[in-house]
């Protein structure tokens, strides 16, 4: 289970896999419920914890591999609950070349899509546009 905070409005995100292996976000409290079940659409307000070196992919596009971090109060079961998390990002083309020059620590809302990492090993959060909350 992930949690994702929108402001004052927190959402959380139960990663399910569907019969054909894709990830599939369902959501609750306070976002929209995707149309269909298959969408993979994740926004999430976070402080920008880390950034590497700007790589570029075998085809040229700029690529950042970054860090997210996030807490919030969500309440769960009709308990409040105290949610930090840390996730492995990455953005590519233009978002990644706005992205570099964020400073570390700032705050962003950003929205994109979950995958499993290269290595199978984790969920890495792909970028796809980011706004100053």
């Amino acid at each position: 289970m992930v949690t994702v905070g929108i402001g004052a409005t927190a959402a959380t995100a139960v990663i399910a896999t569907t019969a054909d292996s894709r990830l599939s976000p369902v959501f609750a409290q306070g976002v929209s419920t995707p149309s269909q079940p298959n969408d993979n659409l994740s926004v999430l307000s976070a402080c920008i914890a880390e950034i590497e070196a700007m790589r570029y992919t075998p085809a040229g596009l700029p690529a950042l591999n970054l860090k997210l971090e996030h807490e919030s109060e969500v309440q769960e079961a009709g308990q409040a609950r105290q949610v930090k998390l840390v996730m492995k990002a990455v953005a590519f083309a233009s978002v990644a070349e706005r992205l570099v020059k964020q400073a570390l620590g700032s705050r962003w809302r950003f929205k994109g899509f979950l995958a499993s990492q290269r290595n199978g090993k984790g969920v890495v959060f792909h970028i796809q546009e980011f706004s100053q909350e």
